[in-house]
């Protein structure tokens, strides 16, 4: 069995920390030590005030197929049934990886099924190799939908398609997952590392601020009304005008500079 540690990579350059799922020989599927090591990264990467940016990926050919089968057999066994990971584990990784004040992006290489690919709809952007594929495989092994899919597929497809994923289960290939909005981009496999992590680093040089943000007003107006939304809006946009990325582009707007963000 791989070391906790070693499940995980996390490596910091350009102000972007890159959190790559490392299994490759089990297609990155997720045991309680690779969970664990999982949200220590996330949580590491938003308390760093030196990151700005998140790319997060897969070794080897897929993404990330979900739980490790195996190990939910043992427990299965063992009369465990889903040994409560789902409250202590997938959820809250994915409540770390959606609510981090930093912009996240998901380079996905390969498969993506289950909790692997409700951990890419977390994300803020996905860029998918021409080879990704997603699978919402839950129902296939008479299982509801974790770790946020049912919340975050249908907000990127909408209800009925989110519906059709779910129960189907079908694979989705990326041409497929770009026309239904799951991607922002797809792009050929050997293109994919540079393309996310340009993404990224283009995100990491931004106004941090402004970005957290704009993801806590989308967040609050998902569930608000318009009055509630606008005076969420009306509270952000106060922060955000006090920080001295505003001001700097602002003045930079006026003298016809380019302006450069810090972050704060």
């Amino acid at each position: 069995m791989e070391p906790p540690e070693m499940t995980v990579t996390y490596d910091v350059d350009e102000a972007v920390a890159t959190i790559t799922l490392n299994r490759p020989d089990a297609m990155n599927s997720l045991t309680v030590a690779m969970k664990t090591a999982l949200l220590t990264a996330v949580r590491r990467a938003a308390g760093d005030a030196s990151v700005r940016a998140v790319l997060l990926t897969g070794a080897g050919r897929a993404f990330c197929a979900g739980q490790d089968l195996r190990e939910h057999a043992d427990n299965l066994d063992r009369g465990l049934g889903l040994a409560n990971t789902v409250r202590e584990h997938y959820n809250p990784v994915v409540l770390a990886v959606a609510s981090m004040g930093k912009p996240v992006v998901a380079a996905v290489n390969g498969v993506a099924a289950g909790a692997g690919a409700s951990l890419a709809f977390a994300c803020d952007f996905r860029v998918a190799a021409e080879t990704a594929k997603f699978s919402m495989a839950f129902t296939g092994i008479g299982l509801a939908p974790d770790s946020g899919a049912s919340w975050t597929l249908q907000r990127l497809v909408g209800p009925a398609r989110a519906r059709e994923m779910l129960l189907l289960g079908d694979v989705v290939n990326a041409t497929r997952a770009l026309e239904l909005g799951l991607v922002g981009q797809v792009v050929p496999a050997d293109r994919l590392a540079s393309a996310a992590r340009d993404l990224a680093v283009r995100l990491a040089q931004g106004p941090t601020r402004a970005y957290a943000a704009t993801k806590a007003a989308l967040d609050h107006a998902a569930a608000s009304s318009l009055a509630e939304a606008l005076e969420r809006e009306a509270e952000l946009q106060d922060e955000c005008a006090a920080t001295a990325d505003h001001a700097a582009a602002t003045k930079a707007f006026l003298n016809k500079e380019r302006p450069r963000f810090e972050g704060r």
